[in-house]
């Protein structure tokens, strides 16, 4: 693991500068439950799909004279990016040297909160990553992924790189680097649950019986088949057969016409966020009739009082039958959504 690597000379102590950072989201997850990991202890873990746009900018500005923990953040009402901000102070005043100074943390960004898309990882990461910055510190994954698990209890991997990794959300650690990049994917984005946000750390800590232990690992095994082989039907069965398994816990109404229309559309499958409402259908673009396919499924989403989002690929480069098909939608906002 790499360690924190100064991005410019030191600032003198009695001269901060700002910071800014910056953070990704995500679309859920493509497979979530409990594994075992190395050591043959079982953890809960995830893989999310990544989706490029939404993101959270974080602006730090220390002020001189300031306590360290008195970090005062806009909007106020984001209080794990303060408690991020206040830990990443420690952090990085401690491997420079300089003096642990509160300040000012200003979030803004595009993702929507509560539909299960990273908004909380986004901003907890971009604030230290904008704290870091003003350090003159760039922190490394380990690091940041530990600071996000304390500061919000469980953290998405929005702080690693591109690759597909199962990740022990509540530890902040790698429990497999399952591949290097999902197999191409167009995925037609929904909202389910009329938007309601699922609080998945107010449940008790999973405790899954042998039975459940042996499903997860064989959808695991088959999700590390389907990246190596760039097998995208493969992939759709296996989120869908993630996202079943938690409708247990959900019990969102809409998950089985979902499942239906996406059959009915030539889909591969269909994925959930596990702590939100935002869903989506997932087709394989390398089959001629991709970009129809995903027309006709968003035409069944509004047939079924089910709110589209938007189309997006992942994976990948988009194939070039599929440029631009994100210019011929309506973009997605809040405002736009029933919902809301």
């Amino acid at each position: 693991m790499t360690t924190s690597a100064p991005l410019a000379p030191p600032v003198p102590a009695d001269g901060p500068v700002p910071g800014t950072g910056h953070a990704p989201s995500h679309h859920g997850e493509l497979l979530q439950g409990v594994f075992l990991d190395a050591g043959g202890r079982p953890c809960a873990g995830l893989v999310t799909l990544p989706l490029a746009g939404p993101g959270t900018r974080a602006d730090f500005t220390p002020r001189p004279g300031t306590p360290p923990d008195a970090v005062t953040v806009l909007p106020g009402d984001r209080s794990k990016a303060a408690r991020a901000a206040r830990l990443a102070v420690a952090v990085c005043a401690g491997r420079t040297g300089r003096p642990a100074r509160g300040g000012t943390l200003r979030l803004t960004g595009t993702v929507p909160l509560g539909l299960g898309m990273g908004s909380s990882t986004s901003d907890v990461l971009a604030a230290v990553r904008a704290v870091a910055d003003a350090y003159g510190l760039r922190l490394d994954p380990g690091t940041t992924a530990r600071l996000a698990v304390r500061a919000e209890r469980a953290s998405d991997p929005l702080m690693l790189d591109a690759r597909p990794v199962l990740f022990a959300q509540r530890e902040g650690r790698v429990l497999e680097v399952l591949g290097p990049a999902l197999p191409p994917l167009l995925v037609v984005g929904c909202l389910l649950g009329d938007g309601a946000p699922v609080d998945t750390l107010a449940l008790p800590a999973p405790t899954p019986t042998e039975a459940e232990l042996r499903a997860y690992a064989d959808l695991r095994d088959r999700l590390r088949r389907a990246l190596a082989e760039g097998d995208a039907a493969l992939l759709g069965r296996v989120a869908t057969a993630s996202a079943r398994r938690a409708q247990r816990l959900l019990g969102q109404r809409e998950f089985e016409p979902l499942v239906a229309l996406a059959r009915r559309t030539g889909a591969v499958g269909v994925q959930i966020s596990h702590s939100g409402s935002v869903a989506g259908v997932l087709h394989d673009p390398a089959v001629p009739g991709a970009a129809a396919r995903a027309d006709a499924t968003r035409r069944a989403l509004d047939a079924h009082r089910i709110p589209y989002t938007r189309t997006f690929t992942a994976g990948p480069p988009t194939p070039a039958a599929l440029q631009g098909i994100h210019a011929a939608r309506r973009p997605w906002t809040e405002k736009a959504c029933s919902l809301h």
